[in-house]
């Protein structure tokens, strides 16, 4: 796909101070930085089928090149674990023997080096959610063009296959926010998707909790989508405690949030896959 760069290409400088500070540490210290990542619309083009997704095809080998010399690599994000590891094709590479996928927003494990998924039993209030939400769309008048992902821990209502994707959206907002909060779960918004899942777990508290337990002192993070701004705010929070980061945008038009407080824009999983090369070759 052209993404592989060469030796000569320059890393992309970051527009903050304490992006460039982030990026400094990572190259000064690579055994001790933690490079974590989203998955769908980052390391994966967004498509209208969330079944169809897959990891850009040098995506791969981009981690593989770089996973070896830094602390780990770890891919964090709202699918599950095994669903993830299998549309990100992430088992058995060479390179990625360390690589660690927080699935459910860190309420699934898969580690590399066994192959296997460590999760909780599954919270009550999705089943019951699932059950009542054809009624739902229904009564919203949304059934047309929405779909309803499957997500084990958790259940999605995507909108961009309706005639009109923002307004099913805007309508389905708040009836599916009342519709979780009588189950205990809430609603993650996203890009022309509403999630409905089990509060006390986001990116953020994954994020946070995989930096402490390797003891990293240098952390990126890249996402594209308002469920990543918990994983940006974790790395404000490690930066004011003394740890540098670099916050990271896979670039689009569909949500600005995360580009607003970037300390680095790419474009789109192509960038990010530009970056992870670009990281790889200067560290040798």
């Amino acid at each position: 796909m052209g993404s592989h760069p060469n030796a000569t290409d320059p890393l992309p400088t970051p527009a903050t101070p304490a992006g460039r500070d982030g990026l400094d540490a990572i190259l000064a210290r690579p055994a001790n930085a933690v490079i974590a990542l989203d998955f769908d619309g980052t390391l994966a083009p967004i498509v209208a089928d969330p079944e169809q997704a897959r990891a850009h095809p040098d995506a791969v080998p981009a981690l593989a090149a770089l996973a070896p010399k830094v602390a780990a690599v770890a891919v964090i994000t709202g699918r599950p674990a095994g669903v993830a590891v299998r549309h990100g094709g992430f088992a058995g590479v060479p390179g990625l023997e360390h690589l660690v996928v927080l699935g459910h927003y860190g309420a699934e494990r898969w580690d590399a080096v066994t192959g296997t998924v460590n999760a909780p039993a599954p919270h009550p209030g999705v089943a019951a959610v699932r059950a009542a939400l054809p009624g739902v769309l229904d009564g919203v008048g949304a059934r047309e063009g929405t779909w309803i992902e499957e997500k084990g821990r958790a259940v999605a209502v995507h909108t961009r296959r309706a005639a009109d994707p923002q307004a099913a959206f805007d309508a389905l907002r708040g009836p599916l926010t009342d519709l979780a909060a009588r189950h205990g779960l809430i609603v993650e918004p996203g890009r022309l998707v509403l999630e409905l899942r089990p509060p006390g777990m986001d990116k953020g508290v994954a994020l946070l909790e995989y930096v402490r337990e390797i003891s990293a002192d240098s952390v990126l993070y890249a996402g594209d989508d308002l469920g990543d701004l918990p994983a940006y705010a974790a790395v404000d929070k490690l930066r004011t405690d003394g740890t540098p980061g670099l916050l990271v945008c896979s670039g689009s038009d569909e949500v600005t949030e995360l580009r607003d407080r970037a300390d680095l824009v790419v474009d789109g999983p192509e960038g990010v896959v530009r970056l992870l090369w670009g990281l790889a070759t200067r560290l040798g």
